[in-house]
């Protein structure tokens, strides 16, 4: 597909719809940010050297303890993604994103008087009700869905998504120079609070949910944009009733779960606990700690961009169906960690530059989700993208919740280099399963249940050009030795 072709000359090369995807990419980094500096405050909060000052307290809290505060924002996550995408195709997308990030943030300027109120449970409670704020996921693929033509769903919903990798580098490398300045692990909170503050002043300002209601918007691009998803959708109903039943006995949609809930895993793994091996298996100081924890994650946000110039390539060039770029790019994602994470396990805790680069190449190559498995919700039903969305994401928080569970079972004491390996080992199993159940059953082409009844009734008679055609074949009258034919045709 060759973008720049698709795209009317009269249509602004940078427009609106930029601007939203813009505006997601910003959004979920401040939302991802308010997920994820929990991982690295807990650190700073149970590590008295991490400061350089002496006020705020520090807490003796058990690695059990901890498992409990790191999976409490996914507890509240997991029961919020079904119903974020119900909100979503009601209210639109831009209220419920709107007032659950504005709840996130008011949450998170909370965190600190709770903590030195109710100490640890306190910390879960507000991470869990922070959890339930969190509509991001089902919002952005409703949006992206309302506003990407197809010519530049890939591009535009590529590079939205990677405001995610951008949060989780702010998140850890943020997050650990605060904790380690005269802020203090309190400054975390304060400072993901204004930034997801500062996001919902110009999303009230700049938002919209679609095209056709946006304010600032030029016709040329709305009619580029509303034309284009009339095209793809066919006939939008008034209100098109969601085709449960389609979803739940879609074989693509389990392939679908399966891929992102093996990626959850995986990354949740590195997300959660990457501070704490590398505090307690590599002995790093907290400046260091917070170095070695973002670098991943920068350079899973730098590949993301490598990862869409290729695909871009290979799609204008029509090198690849767009199925085969979905499995081709969440086999990487998928297998590629799985393969680094074993290699993990048999490399010596003394390796200490081996063991940084692996887990640095871990996280990085598996950006290539974000092309491979998180954009195919689009591609499955356009009209029913966050519903879809919402589903996925309940459970890949499931998941995201149990990780942290099972690792505080399976880790007692961070320093032991043997009990990671297990940690390890277990990730690469089920992200290796989850590629291969996508490989076999997953695709990219656009469900039957996606339209409306209406659009998938089979044409009326009027509608099928010679329906009641009729072909007659005898001799002429006249003298019997002519074959003759004849076309009755009531409806030509």
């Amino acid at each position: 597909m060759n973008d720049m072709e698709e795209i009317p000359k009269k249509v602004p090369r940078l427009g609106l719809r930029h601007l939203q995807a813009g505006l997601l990419f910003y959004g979920l980094a401040a939302n991802t940010v308010l997920q994820l500096n929990v991982s690295v405050a807990v650190v700073a909060m149970t590590n008295e050297t991490t400061s350089n000052n002496s006020d705020p307290p520090h807490y003796n809290w058990s690695e059990e303890k901890k498992s409990y505060i790191l999976s409490s924002y996914y507890w509240g996550c997991a029961l919020a993604q079904f119903p974020a995408g119900y909100l979503c195709k009601r209210f639109g997308s831009k209220a419920v994103l709107f007032w659950g990030t504005l709840g996130s943030s008011l949450l998170s300027a909370l965190t600190t008087y709770g903590v030195y109120a109710a100490g640890w449970k306190a910390y879960c409670a507000i991470c869990l009700l922070q959890g339930l704020c969190q509509v991001t996921w089902p919002c952005i693929h409703q949006h992206l869905a309302n506003w990407c033509p197809t010519a530049e769903r890939t591009r535009l919903g590529a590079f939205a998504y990677t405001g995610f990798d951008c949060g989780n580098v702010l998140a850890m490398y943020g997050a650990g120079m605060i904790a380690s300045s005269s802020l203090g692990w309190p400054g975390i909170s304060y400072s993901a609070a204004g930034l997801g503050l500062i996001w919902c002043g110009l999303w009230l300002l700049l938002g919209a949910n679609k095209a056709s209601d946006a304010r600032f918007i030029g016709e040329a691009e709305k009619a580029y944009i509303v034309g284009d998803i009339q095209r793809s959708e066919r006939k939008e109903p008034k209100k098109m009733e969601i085709p449960w039943k389609g979803i739940f006995t879609s074989v693509p949609v389990y392939a679908l779960l399966c891929a992102r809930c093996a990626d959850s895993w995986g990354l949740t793994t590195m997300q959660t606990e990457l501070p704490t091996y590398l505090s307690g298996v590599l002995k790093l100081d907290m400046k260091s700690n917070a170095v070695f924890s973002a670098l991943p994650f920068l350079l899973m946000w730098v590949m993301c961009y490598v990862y869409l110039i290729i695909a871009d390539v290979l799609l204008r060039k029509k090198w690849m169906s767009l199925t085969t770029l979905r499995k081709t790019y969440t086999s990487i994602a998928l297998w590629a960690p799985a393969s680094i994470m074993l290699t993990l396990v048999f490399v010596g805790e003394g390796q200490k530059t081996l063991v940084l680069v692996l887990v640095t190449l871990s996280v990085g190559v598996s950006s290539a989700a974000t092309i491979g498995s998180e954009l195919n919700t689009i591609d499955l039903s356009p009209n029913h993208a966050g519903i879809l969305a919402g589903l996925m994401s309940s459970f890949t928080n499931l998941m995201a919740l149990l990780t942290p569970l099972v690792v505080g079972v399976l880790v007692t004491d961070p320093s032991q280099r043997s009990q990671w390996q297990v940690v390890f080992s277990l990730a690469a199993g089920v992200l290796f399963a989850g590629n291969v159940i996508f490989l076999i059953w997953g695709t990219a082409v656009t469900q039957a249940w996606n339209e409306s009844k209406e659009s998938r009734r089979e044409l009326e008679p009027e509608e099928k050009p010679f329906h009641r055609a009729k072909l007659e074949i005898g001799t002429d009258n006249t003298d019997g030795n002519v074959v003759g034919l004849k076309l009755n045709c009531t409806s030509p």
